[in-house]
C-alpha cells in the first residue's frame, strides 16, 4: 500500500488543522494506520493510530482530547483533526500503515507517506 500525507501549514496558537492520509494500492479496510510527527532535533512520537475496521482509536496523552483521528474506507483515507494547537505541536506529521491492530510502536509500521510539515506560530 502507498500512503500520501497532505494538509499540513502554518497556523496560529489556538488554531486547526485537518491532515489526511490518502492510500492507494491495497485493501485499505485491512490496515490499521498510525500517525507520528517529528519535530527538529526530536525523536519520532506516537500520536494516534485507528484499526482498520474503524473499531478502535488510539490516542497518545500529550494531545488527547485536541486531537481525535478517523476514517472514511470508501475514500481509502483517513483523518488527523488537530484543534487548539500549541507551539509545541509543530513537527513533520507522517502516516503509517500495517495489517492487524492498530499499535503505538513505529518500528510495526512497515508502510510510510512523506511528511507534512505543521507550523504553530505563538
Amino acid at each position: 500500500v502507498q500512503l500520501q500525507a497532505s494538509g499540513g501549514g502554518l497556523v496560529q496558537a489556538g488554531g486547526s488543522l485537518r491532515l489526511s492520509c490518502a492510500a492507494s494500492g491495497g485493501t485499505f479496510g485491512s490496515y490499521s494506520v498510525g500517525w507520528f510527527r517529528q519535530a527538529p532535533g526530536k525523536e519520532r512520537e506516537f500520536v494516534a493510530a485507528i484499526n482498520g475496521s474503524n473499531d478502535g482509536t488510539r490516542v497518545a496523552n500529550s494531545v488527547k482530547g485536541r486531537f481525535t483521528i478517523s476514517r472514511d474506507n470508501a475514500k481509502a483515507t483517513v483523518y488527523l483533526h488537530l484543534r487548539s494547537l500549541k507551539p509545541e505541536d509543530t513537527a513533520a506529521y507522517s502516516c503509517a500503515a500495517k495489517l492487524r491492530s492498530a499499535v503505538v510502536d513505529s518500528g510495526l509500521y512497515p508502510y510510510w507517506g512523506q511528511g507534512t510539515l505543521v507550523t504553530v506560530s505563538s
